[in-house]
């Protein structure tokens, strides 16, 4: 079952700059690609693309088709009705998608209450047991607290956890790890792994490490300068690849690999 079939991708300024050319991909229930590429390749881009969030003075044209449901062009209610029912993203500043006003516990009962139509007690039994699931300690505590009051670690664990609220189809991972240190970084990778492979559901994962996506990801796209330049098997692509850029992405997580390992070892 295709959950996400994007098809000429192409996104432009308002002064007509292409940011994203022509892209296409698939994905299916459960599939997890790996969308790779510098600072600057398209590739957040063409997340907020797939969520109908592109920032004003962009367009996109082509086709993203989301579990049935036509993207480009589709108004903001039908929008409003795909995100969080269809697909979720957890972007790589937890803040970004929390509310510092507002309390973590309130903050995941919204999806909950508005998709599930959960209230009362059934509402607050669900936000604690959401917060368990992302392998939040002291849940009830967390849920009292606001975003400031918890960890960059613990927040991000938040965000993960409204983002999963409503079961969605698809989740979209926008550098989830990258402002957290090695070991919590680890840590969440474990985590979003489990918890994606227990739902059956597909991820589309972002990020400019291959290293890291290789530890997510079953299938790698490269994005170069808003193009896809190789597509492949995860395994395929960091033994073997054929481009001269992803031969250059490849070396540079060796070399960061190498690097951390020498310096644990210190």
């Amino acid at each position: 079952m295709t959950i996400l079939d994007v098809h000429d991708l192409t996104i432009r300024t308002a002064r007509g700059r292409t940011l994203v050319d022509g892209l296409s991909l698939t994905m299916g229930r459960g599939e997890r690609l790996g969308l790779i590429g510098e600072s600057g390749s398209g590739k957040s881009l063409t997340t907020l693309a797939v969520l109908g969030l592109l920032p004003d003075g962009m367009t996109a044209t082509g086709s993203v088709e989301l579990a049935g449901t036509q993207i480009v062009g589709a108004s903001e209610k039908r929008l409003t009705g795909v995100r969080g029912r269809d697909a979720s993203v957890v972007f790589q500043e937890p803040l970004t998608a929390l509310d510092p006003l507002m309390r973590v516990g309130r903050q995941i009962a919204e999806p909950l209450g508005r998709r599930r139509g959960l209230k009362g007690a059934g509402l607050r039994r669900a936000v604690v047991e959401a917060l368990e699931q992302v392998r939040l300690p002291e849940p009830d505590r967390i849920a009292r607290a606001f975003p400031h009051e918890i960890s960059g670690g613990q927040r991000q664990r938040v965000a993960l956890a409204m983002a999963l609220a409503c079961d969605p189809q698809l989740l979209i991972a926008d550098e989830p790890t990258t402002a957290l240190d090695v070991t919590v970084q680890s840590d969440m990778l474990d985590l979003l792994d489990t918890l994606v492979r227990d739902r059956g559901m597909a991820v589309l994962f972002v990020s400019h490490d291959l290293a890291v996506v290789s530890k997510v990801a079953d299938r790698v796209l490269v994005l170069k300068d808003g193009r896809a330049v190789e597509e492949g098997d995860v395994h395929e692509i960091v033994s073997a690849p054929r481009e001269e850029y992803t031969r250059a992405l490849v070396a540079s997580a060796r070399r960061l690999e190498s690097a951390l390992d020498l310096r644990s070892t210190r």
